[in-house]
């Protein structure tokens, strides 16, 4: 990595007179700087997106593997009865710091987004949820069944596996998909690079010859390539990363009603990422470029 860097490097601060070998504007820049600024524009949002993923699967994972919920189901006049069986095997059960019996404006709050927030939590038969917080240790699930179906048959345990498997897996695979778009950006950027770079070449065709004509040697002139294509990708991935960070920054904060959807961005350390994306454009660039000159004057010779 060190010794491409120091590559890029020397061609950029190569001979700046052999920047004449190629058009100073014309289509392939405007292509090159477009590509390279929507390209870098799509990942930003494809950076974001990967780390947002990666945030919420961890926080989905952590907040659901540490709690646990008890549904008691029964006859009006039992519930009560039951439901302090249930308290007393949970305070007795190794792994379980803390166990409560939500109330009914809990469990109302917790119907409120499918049956709105004026549903008759007392006048309908709704089991009765105890929530269960584990300790770092944590409880044996399967003993615990056997306890409560001896001691509370009303009692359902729901350790959150089945809801907690699925949720970080779609985060996880979220998290994937947002990488594997960033490389397809790259790959696209590169195609459109080499196109703009080949065009050019086909462009100045009689003026590579004549320089060859001269004493220029190949190398020469890619460099002029590389050098005029590299610059132009970084200049154009500078304003799309510049562009992708003020969209991320005028997104709603991150906030509970809006889930997902609102935590879109970067936080922390994580705002650092997209200055490594101009760079990468550049070593894109460098790379496109250097392999379309090469190729198109080996066809010229």
């Amino acid at each position: 990595m060190s010794a491409l860097t120091d590559r890029i490097i020397t061609t950029l601060a190569g001979d700046t007179q052999a920047d004449r070998v190629v058009p100073p504007t014309g289509y392939t820049a405007n292509l090159t700087l477009f590509s390279a600024a929507v390209m870098t524009f799509l990942a930003v949002f494809a950076l974001a997106l990967s780390l947002a993923t990666g945030r919420l699967a961890d926080r989905w994972s952590s907040e659901l593997a540490r709690t646990s919920t008890l549904r008691i189901s029964a006859p009006a006049e039992q519930i009560d009865a039951q439901t302090a069986a249930a308290l007393r095997v949970l305070e007795t059960t190794e792994g379980v710091a803390t166990a409560r019996a939500l109330g009914a404006e809990e469990q109302q709050a917790l119907l409120a987004p499918w049956f709105g927030p004026d549903v008759p939590v007392d006048k309908l038969p709704i089991p009765q949820l105890v929530e269960i917080v584990e300790n770092d240790t944590g409880y044996d699930a399967a003993g615990l069944r056997l306890r409560l179906q001896a001691e509370v048959p009303g009692a359902v345990l729901d350790d959150h596996t089945r809801w907690r498997r699925p949720l970080v897996t779609a985060a996880s695979r979220l998290r994937l998909l947002g990488l594997l778009s960033i490389v397809l950006i790259g790959a696209a950027m590169a195609a459109m690079i080499t196109l703009a770079a080949q065009a050019a070449l086909a462009a100045n065709t009689q003026v590579i010859a004549v320089l060859r004509l001269v004493g220029a040697q190949d190398s020469y002139i890619t460099r002029a390539f590389v050098r005029r294509f590299t610059l132009r990708a970084l200049m154009g991935a500078l304003i799309g990363m510049v562009c992708g960070l003020i969209a991320i920054l005028v997104l709603p904060p991150a906030q509970a009603e809006g889930g997902f959807l609102t935590g879109l961005g970067f936080q922390g350390l994580g705002w650092l990422w997209p200055l490594v994306l101009p760079p990468a454009a550049a070593m894109v660039a460098f790379w496109a470029t250097r392999s379309a000159a090469r190729r198109r004057l080996g066809e010229m010779t």
